[in-house]
């Protein structure tokens, strides 16, 4: 144990009941986050705890400038964190989790990462690098190799620094040395995550060396899954918190939401842990229930993030406790969202769509508007654009879907309704604002891009309900253009 951070902690603070000097660390995850911490760490602690797992541990790579601060918490806690689940009752359940247990930034020493990936004892390489860290064109659905990250590793010679050069070259290493390939197992909210981190390897590998990429798709193995648990950015209250109710000196706490489903395929090429001992779903195909979370769960989270921020709240669970976007956020679940799901084995939907408006109205977990509203231009074509498409070549209802497109290009104008700016967070931040600034010269000005949109902007009826949601969020305000679509178009 590290006994700076746990010597005043608590008997209600589980800690791990296994040696952590005898693990062996089989998974190396890129994108050590929240999310990470709160989900693949979690199960793989449970499984541990079971007396199982021990030659699946986990080293963490951090690849970004970022994640330099991370790097530092992890090495000062011997790798050690605590997780705190929030109960809507107020209650909170604590346990420090032991399951990653090395830590390595790229940037101080790439080489240690190729070594780590190329080691007999890696078996998976898991991902959480966000929904736009596949490098993959919104538009074309292709792999850019022209991103400036992407040619530097193409150059011969030189030593990778992104994931694609250093995932590649792992694999590369693990080839010459005789060495199975490794399982790329994604994590992130994309539909097909698997099958897109496969096109994006693929291609770069291709670009790299087409023998070795011939290998890679022989022998590799992209298992697709579907994560959720609502994970919080970590708050310098949630620290001084922690350390008040659970005498716990963390310098990077994660909460999160009680609630905790991955279901992921079954397809693995050097083995796996016992997953199914630690509550994840093992599936032959995972599709519909990737579609279920991404149109349901994470469109509803859009469908918070714009309409919330301009109606004045900043949590989600605000939001969601309003009864005007409850009927909103239901409305979309079941006319728009739900219309394009394939069956769910094993799911009630009508009895998911009310637990996702409980589980967002949990006060306890403070969900932040803000991070829901980050990065939409990744996450909007990802995630709406699909439902939208679908819906219209079906002839089906889009107004809901065209409100939260709309409510998104108002929020990117940079400023609220009282005048206040609005902190754009976003990869194209700069881009949308400007556009999203002319909008009242030119209402369909946002939609023109193409390249998040596609030809969306071309479909009067789309484009019709979206000029009318844009119209009545300029005249009326968030809330109102709310309250309008809920009363009219929400089930009763």
């Amino acid at each position: 144990m590290t006994p700076g951070m746990l010597r005043t902690a608590t008997h209600a603070v589980a800690r791990p009941n296994y040696q952590r000097s005898d693990l062996t660390a089989g998974i190396v995850h890129i994108g050590v986050g929240g999310f990470h911490r709160s989900h693949q760490a979690m199960v793989i602690d449970r499984l541990l705890g079971l007396g199982g797992a021990r030659d699946w541990a986990i080293c963490g790579v951090g690849l970004l400038p970022v994640d330099r601060v991370m790097a530092d918490v992890l090495h000062s806690q011997d790798c050690l964190y605590t997780l705190v689940e929030k109960h809507a009752d107020g209650r909170r359940e604590a346990r420090v989790i032991g399951s990653i247990i090395d830590y390595l930034y790229c940037p101080d020493d790439p080489e240690a990462v190729l070594e780590r990936l190329a080691s007999p004892t890696t078996k998976i390489v898991s991902l959480t690098v966000t929904e736009g860290g596949y490098n993959i064109s919104p538009l074309t659905g292709e792999f850019d190799l022209t991103s400036p990250g992407v040619v530097a590793d193409l150059v011969p010679g030189a030593m990778p620094q992104t994931v694609f050069g250093l995932v590649t070259e792992g694999l590369r290493r693990r080839r010459d040395l005789g060495l199975p390939a490794f399982t790329v197992m994604s994590c992130d909210n994309i539909q097909s995550n698997g099958e897109m981190a496969r096109r994006a390897f693929l291609t770069y590998a291709t670009a790299l060396d087409p023998e070795l990429a011939t290998w890679i798709s022989r022998k590799a193995r992209f298992p697709n899954s579907m994560v959720d648990r609502i994970t919080p950015v970590t708050t310098s209250q949630d620290r001084l918190e922690i350390r008040r109710q659970f005498g716990v000196n963390d310098g990077w706490p994660v909460v999160c939401e009680p609630f905790f489903q991955w279901v992921l395929e079954d397809d693995f090429a050097d083995g796996r842990p016992a997953y199914d001992k630690g509550g994840v779903q093992l599936v032959d195909d995972v599709v519909p229930y990737e579609l279920m979370k991404l149109r349901l769960l994470n469109v509803s989270h859009q469908g918070i993030a714009y309409f919330g921020h301009l109606s004045g709240y900043r949590y989600a669970h605000e939001a969601a406790a309003d009864p005007v976007f409850k009927r909103f956020l239901l409305a979309y679940m079941r006319t728009e969202g739900v219309p394009t799901l394939r069956p769910v084995p094993g799911i009630d939907l009508e009895n998911y769509t009310a637990s996702l408006i409980e589980r967002f109205a949990n006060p306890e977990v403070k969900d932040t508007i803000a991070r829901l509203a980050a990065e939409s231009s990744d996450r909007i074509p990802k995630w709406l654009v699909p439902v939208i498409m679908e819906n219209l070549a079906a002839g089906r209802p889009v107004r809901l879907s065209a409100a939260i497109v709309a409510s998104w290009a108002r929020y990117a104008e940079g400023v609220d309704e009282a005048g206040q700016p609005i902190t754009v967070v976003d990869r194209l931040a700069g881009t949308l604002t400007a556009t999203a600034q002319t909008q009242l010269r030119d209402p369909t000005a946002f939609l023109k891009n193409r390249d998040l949109f596609g030809d969306l902007v071309d479909d009067d009826r789309f484009v019709d309900a979206y000029l009318e949601a844009l119209d009545s969020l300029h005249r009326n305000g968030a809330h109102a253009t709310v309250a309008k679509l809920a009363g009219e178009l929400a089930p009763r």
